[in-house]
C-alpha cells in the first residue's frame, strides 16, 4: 500500500467512524482535501477494495473499512495517542469523585472508562468484575438489527466469564487491540476490543478493557486504557488517596 493509500484508508476510516454510512469517493475528495479527482479516488479505493482492506456492501453503496483494513490501520498508520494535560486531570478528578460516592473501584474505573469511551468498559481486580455501558454500545446503528443485536447482548451476558479466556491472548502489562473476529470472545465478531491487565501498588492484578463497534476512536480508547492503568498501577499517589475513600 503506497501513501496515499495509506491516506484514503484513514480518511475512510475517521469519516466512517464519524458517520456510520459507507463512504463514497465524492466526499473523501471534497471534505479531506485530496488533491485527485473522485475518479483517481474510484480507482484507488477499488484496489484498496480488491487488496481486501476495504468492502462495499451494495453496489451503489460507498465502501466501509474491512478488518484487515482496520487492523493495518492501527498496526500501521495509527500511532500513539497522549492524552491532553486537561484530559489526564479530568481523569484524576472523575475516578476520586465516583470513589468518593463509595462505589467499588473495578466499578468506578468500569463507569469512568465507559462514560469518556462512549462504549463498554470492563474492569475486574482480583475476583471484583464490574462492567458498564452495555446500553450505550448496544445504541450503536450496527446493532440496530434485532439478529445483531440480540447475538451481541447474549454473548455480552457471559462476558464475566470470558475473562480467562481474554488474558491467555494478553501478555502481562500489554495493552492489545482485537478486532471484528480476532476478538477472543465468541459472538462479538461485530466488536473490537480494547484490553489491558495490570498490577496495583498492592500487588493486585486487575484488567481494564473498552468493548465498541469495529468503528471506535481506537487511539483516544487505547490512550484512555492506558492512562487509568496508570493511575492504578504506577501513582502511589491516587492509589492513597483512594484508598482514603473506601
Amino acid at each position: 500500500m503506497n501513501k496515499r493509500q495509506q491516506e484514503i484508508l484513514a480518511a475512510v476510516i475517521e469519516e466512517y467512524t464519524n458517520s456510520a454510512v459507507p463512504v463514497g469517493s465524492k466526499i473523501l475528495v471534497e471534505k479531506y482535501k485530496f488533491e485527485m479527482s473522485p475518479a483517481t479516488m474510484r480507482s484507488d479505493m477499488a484496489k484498496l477494495e480488491n487488496e481486501g482492506y476495504l468492502h462495499q456492501p451494495h453496489i451503489s453503496a460507498g465502501r466501509i473499512p474491512t478488518d484487515k483494513g482496520y487492523k493495518f490501520f492501527v498496526e500501521e498508520i495509527m500511532g500513539d495517542q497522549e492524552l491532553s494535560l486537561s484530559e489526564q486531570k479530568r481523569l484524576q478528578a472523575e475516578l476520586l469523585k465516583l470513589k468518593a460516592q463509595h462505589q467499588r473501584l473495578s466499578r468506578t474505573t468500569a463507569k469512568l472508562l465507559s462514560s469518556l469511551s462512549g462504549n463498554l468498559a470492563i474492569s475486574t481486580i482480583e475476583k471484583d468484575f464490574a462492567d458498564f455501558g452495555i446500553r450505550e454500545l448496544l445504541d450503536k446503528p450496527e446493532f440496530q438489527e434485532i439478529d445483531e443485536f440480540c447475538k451481541v447482548a447474549e454473548a455480552l451476558d457471559y462476558i464475566d466469564e470470558n475473562v480467562d479466556s481474554i488474558l491467555a491472548n494478553v501478555k502481562e502489562n500489554e495493552t492489545r487491540i482485537f478486532i471484528g473476529k480476532d476478538n477472543p470472545i465468541k459472538g462479538i465478531s461485530n466488536c473490537s476490543m480494547i484490553v489491558s491487565p495490570y498490577k496495583t501498588k498492592a500487588g493486585e492484578k486487575g484488567v481494564l478493557a473498552i468493548i465498541g463497534p469495529k468503528r471506535m476512536r481506537y487511539a483516544k480508547n487505547k490512550s484512555l486504557v492506558d492512562y487509568v492503568k496508570k493511575l492504578l498501577s504506577a501513582s502511589a499517589v491516587l492509589i492513597i488517596l483512594i484508598n482514603l475513600y473506601r
